[in-house]
């Protein structure tokens, strides 16, 4: 193994790299299906990882000053997956829209000052809270 190159792998900038494009990408289809009532699961799915891992970068520091923003943008995400668990029909509130909006452009600006080891160290961070039973869960216990 290259020690060097491993070590500059994980210091370089992760907004200029492809997966940096294609992760925004992806993220923002998924925010558009959902903005044209056409969402599916994987949509969901995809917008929930982005919320997670905006979270886990604040708790880093990345983005302390809009924790408010980011929670909002969360609990909106988790109330329309909550009221299209069952229907698999993901559709949202005017105000719920304007959350994901904010917490979407704060993703990115934590994407765009972020490494590639602080994207890594935030997934790690969300799969401890997930293996620690931390994570909300969409379907309600009843």
């Amino acid at each position: 193994m290259d020690t060097m190159a491993f070590v500059q792998a994980g210091i370089r900038s992760f907004a200029g790299l492809p997966a940096g494009t294609t992760l925004r990408i992806k993220n923002h289809e998924s925010l558009n299906s959902l903005r044209m009532g056409v969402a599916t699961k994987a949509d969901i799915d995809m917008l929930i990882a982005a919320a997670n891992i905006a979270d886990a970068m604040r708790h880093m520091g990345k983005g302390t000053d809009w924790e408010d923003e980011i929670n909002a943008g969360r609990d909106a995400l988790l109330a329309v997956a909550r009221r299209g668990a069952k229907s698999m029909h993901f559709v949202m509130t005017g105000q719920e829209l304007k959350s994901l909006n904010l917490l979407m452009e704060i993703h990115d600006a934590q994407l765009d000052v972020s490494t590639v080891q602080d994207v890594e160290n935030a997934i790690d961070y969300v799969f401890q809270e997930l293996t620690h039973k931390r994570a909300i869960s969409i379907l309600e216990k009843t």
